[in-house]
């Protein structure tokens, strides 16, 4: 059986600070509270037998960050290998904006459509097709094999709304579980009789 868990960076903004919508132009670094939560995911894995025999990340310093402080907690010294496919979505002309000003330039109906849905609001940049594809690719190529071995992908929450096409069921999935992730949550997938099924989603440490 092959283990794929799926985890969102830590927390990127400290207490008081006014939230934006962070993507792919934008690579913020961890707060305090997002290395709390890079640790808790680390102790999470390894008091739970779940520790990964490989890593990755998006190419931005908050995922890698986060792998990097939840591997060492988990006990062991793997490297990190950032791959592009895991960056975040581009959020268009709405990059860094507070959520007020995204709402009042798309309506609070894209956002909740966007967030349900996966539907992609108006400008921002983003091929749900060739996210979808990168998770049923790399999916395929960890489970080759399927020889026991256990991958941790850290990325951000838009990217990871995709992943659960890997089931073959997207609309199954998102009757049993919200797309979101939130930050230093992860979910757990197992590929066995030729097939990825979700053992949990938005876990939080």
């Amino acid at each position: 059986m092959t283990t794929l868990i799926i985890a969102r960076h830590g927390n990127t903004f400290a207490p008081g600070q006014p939230l934006t919508r962070v993507g792919a132009r934008t690579d913020f670094p961890l707060v305090k509270k997002g290395r709390d939560q890079a640790a808790a995911l680390g102790r999470y894995l390894q008091e739970h037998r779940l520790i990964p025999d490989v890593v990755y990340t998006s190419n931005l310093q908050r995922t890698i960050e986060t792998a990097k402080i939840a591997i060492k907690e988990s006990g062991v010294s793997n490297p990190t290998y950032p791959l592009e496919i895991f960056n975040e979505i581009d959020y268009g002309p709405d990059e860094n904006k507070p959520e007020d000003e995204v709402i009042a330039r798309i309506g609070a109906q894209a956002i909740k459509d966007w967030d349900e849905h996966a539907i992609v609001p108006d400008g921002w940049v983003v091929d749900p097709q060739e996210i979808t594809q990168n998770w049923r690719l790399f999916a395929e190529q960890i489970s080759a094999h399927d020889d026991n071995e256990t991958v941790l992908v850290v990325t951000s929450n838009g990217t990871a709304r995709f992943a659960p096409h890997i089931t073959g069921d997207f609309e199954g999935f998102r009757a049993s579980y919200t797309l979101k992730l939130s930050t230093g949550a992860f979910g757990i997938f197992h590929y066995e009789n030729s097939g990825w099924t979700c053992t949990g989603w938005n876990i939080k440490p």
